[in-house]
């Protein structure tokens, strides 16, 4: 049985039935009606994933022009259903004018049983594979969106970050691979996005794959793909990072990451710009801008052999050495003020500042976790804040753990932070729900909730 829901359009009583008897045998839903008057109201009120549209309905008709007429209509609804025209009238002429005008097939009446559950049987997976490439397009589109918000500008005006960005400028709109060095929470990932953002790829994907967390046995599988049968799990054909990311950017994060023999395999791709997958012979072009990253010394591997030259020679055109947060202190208190602001709109604060001691441990801090670090340091600070200043005490810095001092921040889980948040709320508010949810930006029902997790 066919998970789908077909609708038939006919004048004639006869099809109408004979359609139905036939088609509930093998479809989990049928609908049937005599006008084609009626497609909007069945269209809204059931997910109909295939139409079976007659051609001709006044008395005599056999020229087809009121089934492309409404072929049209449907497809001004939602140009991603399948339609499948249906004559007593062959006319080779018509058929073409129909699939031009995007019908999905054309059949002829009377039909044959086996040739109409064929034909949408076929119609059938092509919905289905509509419906998951306009599924991935919203997902693709809201993380564009979401990508875009957190990263639509590099914060910062010291003298590196301006170099960077001129660099930036020059780069982004070539097709040249770049490898972006730096240490751990620097922005790697945002500098990448922005060379994507200024390019002419601006508009396709935006692909971001952690070779740190790869398996290296899923490597190949996850960049290149498998083909059906390739392994005990793999029941259909998947398509690999590379190829999902044709005309946009892929993003390698943590590069030195790889082993020689990955090392060796994705050289052969960058270098011979195909692919193929696993369980396949085919080889497959693809169109991507290339860029990785890593915190890892690379000229040292390669000396070592650890890391391949060719490979190192292959991916970095244009090198970007993103300097460490202590090396642009001129840039913490912008960068402070940006993460406040995201924070106090996502948290339900409001405007928020730092007073002048907060500013000041700030700057004399050294941030061995850099850019992310002050990320975090600030969004745990507006959550514990209780009102519109941030003091020392709320970025929970230790005071004998400055200049060149090992760091000491204090980790609490975000489990125990919504916690603390919670118990704050309604102490502050006398154990009164209502002003303790709207505070916290929640529903009474939300925070009963967390109240009952945390067994407050």
């Amino acid at each position: 049985m066919i998970d789908a829901t077909v609708l038939v359009i006919d004048d004639d009583d006869d099809i109408l039935l004979s359609a139905r008897l036939f088609l509930k045998q093998h479809f989990d839903h049928v609908v049937t009606c005599k006008s084609p008057k009626e497609i909007n109201v069945l269209l809204s009120k059931n997910e109909v994933d295939i139409i079976l549209l007659d051609m001709n309905y006044q008395k005599g008709a056999s020229d087809g022009r009121e089934g492309l007429y409404w072929l049209e209509h449907i497809l001004s609804i939602d140009k991603d259903y399948v339609v499948i025209l249906m004559t007593a009238y062959g006319n080779v002429e018509l058929a073409v004018q129909a699939i031009k005008k995007g019908a999905t097939d054309f059949i002829l009446k009377p039909w044959e049983n086996e040739k109409l559950f064929a034909t949408l049987s076929a119609a059938s997976r092509l919905r289905q594979s509509n419906k998951k490439v306009k599924k991935l397009e919203k997902i693709h589109s809201s993380l564009q969106k979401d990508i875009n918000r957190q990263f639509e500008n590099i914060v910062g005006s010291s003298e590196p970050i301006r170099q960077l960005q001129n660099t930036l400028i020059k780069v982004a709109p070539t097709d040249a691979n770049v490898l972006i060095l730096g240490e751990n929470g620097t922005g790697k990932q945002v500098f990448a996005y922005e060379l994507h953002r200024l390019s002419n790829r601006r508009n396709q994907i935006f692909m971001h794959v952690d070779l740190g967390s790869l398996n290296e046995n899923l490597f190949e599988s996850e960049l290149f793909g498998y083909a059906r049968g390739a392994f005990t799990d793999a029941k259909d054909d998947k398509p690999g990072r590379f190829e999902m990311a044709e005309g946009g950017t892929i993003f390698l994060d943590e590069i030195g990451n790889l082993s020689l023999p990955l090392q060796a395999k994705l050289l052969s791709v960058l270098q011979n710009r195909t692919v193929t997958r696993l369980g396949e012979s085919k080889e497959r072009k693809i169109n991507v801008r290339l860029i990785t990253a890593t915190n890892m010394p690379l000229n040292e591997m390669v000396a070592k052999g650890t890391f391949r030259q060719d490979l190192l020679f292959r991916i970095n055109t244009v090198e970007l050495d993103l300097p460490g947060l202590a090396r642009r202190g001129e840039d913490i208190l912008l960068l402070a003020g940006h993460f406040l602001s995201s924070f106090g709109t996502k948290y339900h604060k409001g405007l928020l500042k730092l007073d002048a001691k907060a500013e000041d441990t700030l700057l004399k801090y050294h941030w061995p976790g850099n850019v992310r670090e002050l990320q975090h340091v600030i969004e745990r600070a507006v959550i514990m804040a209780d009102g519109h200043e941030i003091s020392p005490a709320d970025l929970q810095l230790s005071p004998q753990k400055f200049g060149n001092s090992s760091p000491v921040q204090i980790d609490i889980p975000l489990e125990e932070m919504e916690k603390l948040m919670v118990q704050k709320a309604i102490d502050k508010h006398k154990g009164n729900i209502s002003r303790a949810a709207s505070d916290l930006g929640l529903t009474r029902a939300a925070l009963y909730r967390r109240i009952e997790k945390f067994d407050l």
